[in-house]
């Protein structure tokens, strides 16, 4: 089987190209490498540096490789940012994914996998459930809705197979910890080995249902493979959800250090978000999920292992207006 991983240099995708090439699929990684890194790359892999945005590479590649499934992992995935790179937001995530489903549909493409996010659910529904009308609260989580959409569009009027993944807050060996815009538990790491205070917006009392990796990957790898997933919409993840004090003082215990807090004004955004996971748990037979205090462990010693990654601002922010003061200045 001859299978494409979008953002495969990046955090999830990296792990899901590993579990495919396990699976026995010929894998080929684009990525653009704007927020992952080649050598996160399997490396029975085969590299493409490309974006999912120039739609003529992506007619090359598909024409050459015969692609049988398509595991879309690529997004800039920075919901709470996504309000001010609107355009960059849209086009990443919602263009460039619409640019694969006509390759897609095109070329005969057995199955299309998307992560999408449990933003697209917005606030107020608790626990986050399938059934539920979406109702997102930021651009980045109506991005991936409009593709869930398209994706079933694409399936009535084409017949392309989809299986459409809910990850949320994943979390593990190979995330960028040099993105001060995302990824809470990479960037309280690098604070630590920095030698600073863990940064928090607004009181800490969020709460967010953390998802280890090796709970996520495997799933979205063998999901081509079981005829029960075709066409569903699957939340994965963690079931308890913790505050994001609760976060940093795991963290922080994790790399033996005293807990540190910096309180920063608090933002737009959901401040309770976990979901239901009663369907992947019956589709994968899954019966347990690993620990927040195990795999923050695994994520800490690999991350004292790479060092504190240099962290980049978003060179394009499209609208300044309540942007938060902390990633205007740099701090």
């Amino acid at each position: 089987m001859h299978s494409l991983v979008t953002g495969g240099a990046g955090f999830i995708g990296s792990h899901v190209a590993r579990h495919c090439l396990r699976l026995g699929h010929e894998v080929v990684v684009l990525d653009d490498l704007s927020g992952g890194f080649a050598d996160q790359i399997p490396e029975k892999a085969t590299f493409i540096k490309g974006s999912i945005i120039d739609h003529e590479l992506l007619s090359d590649l598909f024409s050459k490789y015969k692609f049988d499934y398509v595991y879309h992992l690529a997004a800039y995935a920075a919901e709470g940012l996504s309000h001010f790179i609107r355009r960059f937001n849209y086009t990443n995530n919602l263009i460039g994914s619409v640019n694969l489903i006509n390759e897609s549909v095109k070329h005969g493409v057995s199955c299309f996998v998307f992560s999408s996010s449990i933003a697209v659910y917005g606030s107020g529904q608790l626990p986050m459930t399938e059934d539920m009308t979406p109702c997102p609260e930021d651009p980045y989580g109506v991005s991936k809705y409009a593709v869930e959409l398209d994706l079933r569009a694409a399936n009535h009027m084409f017949g392309l197979n989809y299986v459409i993944f809910r990850p949320h807050n994943v979390y593990g060996k190979n995330q960028n910890i040099g993105d001060r815009y995302r990824n809470v538990i990479g960037i309280f790491m690098k604070q630590i080995m920095e030698n600073q205070p863990l940064t928090i917006f607004g009181d800490g009392m969020q709460t967010r249902a953390f998802s280890y990796i090796d709970d996520v990957a495997p799933h979205i790898a063998r999901s081509v493979n079981m005829p029960e997933t075709m066409n569903q919409i699957i939340n994965i993840g963690a079931d308890e959800p913790y505050t994001v004090r609760q976060l940093a003082e795991v963290v922080a215990a994790s790399f033996g250090v005293e807990l540190q807090i910096h309180y920063l004004p608090s933002r737009n955004e959901v401040l309770h978000a976990f979901s239901d996971h009663s369907k992947a748990q019956k589709l994968f037979n899954i019966s347990s999920t690993t620990s927040l205090e195990i795999g923050i462990g695994h994520m800490a010693e690999w991350a004292r292992q790479i060092g504190a990654r240099n962290s980049r601002s978003f060179g394009g922010i499209e609208i300044e207006q309540n942007l938060p003061s902390s990633w205007r200045d740099g701090n």
